[in-house]
């Protein structure tokens, strides 16, 4: 017979630990699935500066092993594997089973935490810079980059938005492979009148060449195919990300493919909760996606509460 956990919380980014934090301080009964790469986006992050609390700054994956030390010493126990799709359809109101390497586990109730993973360029040297000169969010590391060559690649709101607020910092290089972007009209208008942005139309990042860091990237022109060498110090890809949902089968998903969060951090299936950047297209920060995690407790323990 398997044991019956108050909550399953899927994920193990900032949103899934604070949860697992709130909860098992509530006293409830948690089951983290924390996956085979857990931490989330953070792991793959260098200094984080702008998490509260630390002054100095601290390691991206430093952060998450405290976040999850802090909710094991409460209690919350921990699977470092992927749980299997599951449909939920038949479930409503719980119990929730699911299975993680052959294994079942049921849970009263259920969150998804799931995160969303940038979009990747899916070039030479990208996988081996990630962290030290590439990145996938202006807002956590522009500062790192003050008076620094840059280049943003993409073509829509999210590159405009990033490419702007660069500007803060540094000179920016808009990349896009096309010739024209599919941004809205007074975001590109915002581009291209701002002084310290260059757009580079039919042109495409073909290699990251760099040891230790960013040092230049190899630019292809999409129409020609020439490649020529750029001297570079930093890389700030804004393609997009892609919710992690699939395994998620019967919860109702918006236009864009994230969670669709009702009265606040539920879902249409009664008994599941959602919190973090699995449904949050808009901020995707580590602390807003820390204090989602920590709505969603907050919300299962009140669910149980009256469902008793």
């Amino acid at each position: 017979m398997t044991a019956m956990y108050d909550v399953i919380i899927v994920g193990s980014g900032p949103s899934g630990l604070t949860a697992a934090i709130y909860a098992t301080r509530a006293d409830l009964k948690v089951l983290v699935i924390a996956g085979l790469k857990w931490g989330g986006q953070l792991q793959l992050t260098t200094e984080v500066e702008n998490f509260p609390g630390f002054p100095s700054g601290i390691q991206g994956p430093e952060l998450m092993m405290a976040m999850r030390k802090q909710a094991e010493k409460f209690g919350a126990q921990f699977v470092d594997a992927n749980m299997d799709p599951t449909d939920f359809t038949t479930q409503s109101g719980g119990p929730f089973t699911v299975t993680v390497e052959s294994k079942q586990y049921t849970g009263k109730a259920l969150l998804i935490a799931t995160g969303a993973d940038a979009k990747t360029l899916g070039v030479v040297g990208e996988k081996e810079l990630t962290g030290r000169g590439i990145s996938y969010c202006a807002t956590c590391d522009g500062a790192f980059f003050r008076n620094k060559k840059i280049i943003v690649v993409g073509g829509g709101d999210s590159a405009m938005e990033e490419a702007n607020f660069l500007t803060n910092f540094a000179d920016v290089i808009l990349m896009h492979r096309r010739d024209s972007f599919r941004a809205s009209q007074i975001m590109q208008d915002r581009v291209k009148q701002n002084p310290k942005i260059t757009i580079m139309y039919n042109s495409q990042i073909a290699e990251v060449i760099g040891t230790n860091k960013v040092e230049k990237v190899k630019v292809q022109n999409t129409q020609t195919k020439e490649i020529t060498e750029m001297p570079i110090d930093g890389i700030f890809v804004a393609i997009g990300h892609t919710p992690n949902t699939s395994i998620f089968k019967g919860v109702e998903l918006t236009e864009k493919g994230y969670v669709r969060a009702q009265n606040g951090t539920r879902t249409n299936i009664e008994g599941i909760f959602v919190s973090g950047d699995v449904e949050d297209d808009r901020y995707q920060q580590a602390i807003t996606a820390a204090g989602f995690g920590c709505m969603a407790a907050l919300d299962i323990e009140k669910y149980l509460v009256e469902k008793k």
